[in-house]
């Protein structure tokens, strides 16, 4: 599972991924294995590029448009068990989009691609960093 700040930089640039980042997403396109990721992950890509603090070289409608086409990527919702993981997971994120995305990864058991030192830290979810 992709955190958003990880799908961000896919698309804009790779580079600044890291090596383990990398393989693990290299690995999961040669293998043709889905890419998940949670759908709050799509409101905050939408109010980082609105306000432009990335680039991208497509509009976010066309970014939005090629992750629901695109045959790899699974749009996870936020379920009601997943905000009572919410719930349960104590203080350690303040994020309310972190922990939903640390909720989603744990309640369908993947491991999260980050390089949130806060997400990281918490050892709430297994990550890749």
């Amino acid at each position: 599972m992709l955190d958003t700040h990880i799908l961000i930089r896919w698309f804009s640039d790779p580079k600044k991924l890291s090596r383990n980042q990398s393989r693990v997403l290299e690995q999961a396109v040669k293998r043709s294995e889905p890419i998940a990721i949670s759908d709050v992950t799509l409101l905050e890509m939408a109010v980082l590029l609105s306000e432009g603090s990335h680039r991208i070289n497509s509009s976010i409608d066309d970014l939005f448009a090629d992750l629901q086409d695109h045959p790899l990527f699974r749009i996870l919702p936020v379920t009601y068990e997943i905000a009572a993981e919410v719930a349960s997971m104590g203080p350690s994120l303040r994020d309310p989009a972190d922990r939903a995305i640390v909720a989603t990864a744990r309640m369908h058991r993947l491991v999260l691609v980050t390089s949130d030192q806060r997400i990281i830290e918490s050892k709430l979810v297994t990550t890749v960093e």
